[in-house]
């Protein structure tokens, strides 16, 4: 694998850290305090081609690879979580299922539009009683006519406050479990979708999420994703790309610790010497600093496999496992540096450290993504 960048690459990176350091990261305390959606954020992020970065020109997207993807959401991340997030699901929840297991008719109706960032996308699969287990989900729909009316509640939509088209998990066929599942491409202003209050939630807290709730929704048959019976593998792979951004993401929150420990350990000084000449301290930001390398390779990995179209299952769980239990104890010691400075909100230690934790838990927790990388093992050895 190559890890040198391309001329595209590093100009789209460039771009994007001068983007989150001018614009993004001064705005991140203040969206995480008032818990405020980062409207002017994610139209920029739209005149910059980073709602749809993976999405060719055709369909009005950046054409770029998985590559440049992981390291823009790295960027971004970096500043603001909450910010990386918004783009993540509109690229790798929305976007990319799009692109795999649309109709040319629904990439020119639903795609474009995405990738151009004139609209905004979420993905619907969990539930209150249905998170990991995708096939415990009571959301129906029931073929009626030439389409179907949809009845159910969907838990933790990302975006789902803003979104104008989502991407939907349902029943069809209850009593074939996963092969009873369908996706449908849903419009999130039709009838019959409403939405609830918004999450209040311990971190990224300007990226909103709500319960959706669909009573009598119809939907014509033009709008499955894929076909009728096979929307379980439509969200285990998208699951699998998904698996990728939020990768980043938590490099990104684990750089920002990172970075704003080894600043403050420079500058802080006990007993007549910088803490970071403390070998504790030092060994403590070295060891930090070598996790996250390593997160970065794995994500880079799984990211290089998807760019060519290998099947990287087990790399993307792999690369989403380590960045998030990284991002987690990357904060937590970045916190601990700052000692008592970094239990209050003066300082970006405690933000960091709230942000990580829901890289464990969403797109598949961690214990998730170790019964996929055993999974992969049996498999092997079969």
């Amino acid at each position: 694998m190559d890890l040198s960048l391309s001329d595209v690459q590093q100009a789209l990176l460039d771009t994007v850290r001068q983007f989150a350091i001018r614009e993004v990261k001064p705005l991140a305390a203040a969206l995480d305090r008032e818990h405020r959606f980062p409207a002017e954020l994610v139209a920029r992020m739209a005149e910059l081609g980073l709602m749809g970065i993976e999405v060719p020109e055709a369909y009005d997207g950046a054409d770029l690879d998985p590559i440049a993807y992981v390291l823009a959401m790295e960027e971004v991340s970096a500043a603001c979580a909450s910010t990386g997030v918004i783009m993540s699901v509109n690229n790798s929840l929305v976007c990319d299922p799009l692109l795999k297991f649309a109709t040319e008719a629904q990439k020119q109706q639903w795609l474009r539009p995405l990738a151009r960032g004139e609209k905004l996308g979420c993905f619907m699969l969990s539930e209150p009683n249905a998170g990991s287990d995708a096939a415990a989900q009571k959301t129906r729909a029931i073929k009626d006519g030439d389409g179907y009316v949809i009845q159910g509640v969907k838990n933790w939509i990302t975006n789902g406050p803003q979104a104008d088209t989502g991407i939907l998990f349902t029943m069809t066929e209850p009593e074939k479990g996963n092969h009873g599942i369908t996706a449908f491409i849903v419009d999130m202003h039709g009838e019959g979708v409403t939405r609830g209050p918004k999450d209040d939630k311990l971190g990224i807290r300007a990226s909103h999420s709500c319960q959706i709730f669909f009573t009598d929704h119809r939907v014509s048959a033009d709008q499955v994703l894929g076909e009728p019976g096979k929307g379980f593998k439509v969200a285990m792979s998208t699951l699998d790309c998904g698996r990728i951004g939020i990768a980043a993401q938590a490099l990104g929150i684990a750089r920002a610790a990172f970075e704003a420990a080894a600043e403050y350990a420079g500058d802080r000084q006990t007993f007549g010497k910088r803490i970071i000449d403390h070998q504790a301290i030092g060994f403590m930001l070295a060891d930090m600093l070598m996790e996250i390398d390593a997160a970065r390779l794995l994500t880079l990995r799984a990211a290089w496999m998807k760019s060519r179209k290998l099947n990287h299952t087990r790399e993307s769980a792999m690369a989403k496992l380590f960045a998030s239990e990284t991002a987690n104890k990357v904060a937590k010691n970045a916190l601990q540096i700052f000692g008592g400075n970094g239990y209050v909100t003066e300082y970006p230690a405690e933000r960091h450290f709230r942000d990580a934790k829901i890289t464990e838990i969403y797109e598949g927790t961690s214990e998730i993504q170790r019964l996929v990388i055993a999974a992969s093992l049996l498999k092997s050895r079969k």
